[in-house]
């Protein structure tokens, strides 16, 4: 796996309010008939806290829930969501140190790590994330060999299309 060139950590897209972890980067194997990928998924831990974020979804066109995926010596460069599993409704992301995990499972082997990093998420980042509804993006800078954070607001008109979309559903929280 290569560096992430993004890791972001806020809310889901879909319109509801569940924090995901998200990167993107070129998965690819080093054997010459490649690799089955059977799963993924992060584990992020901050100070005694760790929270599995095990349901994996990837996309470079449309979503797909992860269920296999074959990686080459060419590789695939691709998104992966990691969401909460169904009975965790939130993670709010505090202010502190994460630790950054990412797991994968073989056909031919149990879940192993590939990838690990720490990423800071100061007080002010968690607040503004908290209140505004937004996420955090660590864009990687290969100059520098380090991450830049920056919190990014959803802006009125897609948080105003994702209200009209729960109210024409049915759900009018």
């Amino acid at each position: 796996m290569t560096e992430p060139t993004i890791i972001f950590f806020g809310p889901d897209g879909g319109g509801e309010r569940h924090n995901k972890v998200f990167i993107r980067t070129l998965l690819y194997s080093t054997s010459d008939k490649g690799q089955y990928i059977q799963n993924m998924f992060i584990r992020l831990s901050r100070g005694e806290s760790v929270q599995s974020f095990n349901v994996w979804i990837y996309d470079d066109k449309s979503l797909v829930r992860g269920s296999g995926l074959f990686i080459s010596k060419m590789g695939i460069a691709c998104n992966h969501h990691f969401l909460l599993p169904n009975e965790q409704t939130d993670y709010p992301f505090l202010a502190g140190e994460y630790l950054l995990e990412i797991f994968i499972e073989t056909f031919e082997s149990k879940a192993h790590q590939i990838f690990e990093q720490s990423l800071k998420l100061t007080r002010e980042q968690s607040e503004e994330m908290r209140l505004k509804e937004a996420g955090i993006y660590f864009d990687w800078a290969p100059n520098t060999q380090t991450y830049f954070s920056h919190v990014d607001v959803r802006s009125k008109d897609e948080k105003g299309m994702s209200d009209l979309m729960k109210v024409l559903a049915g759900d009018q929280k």
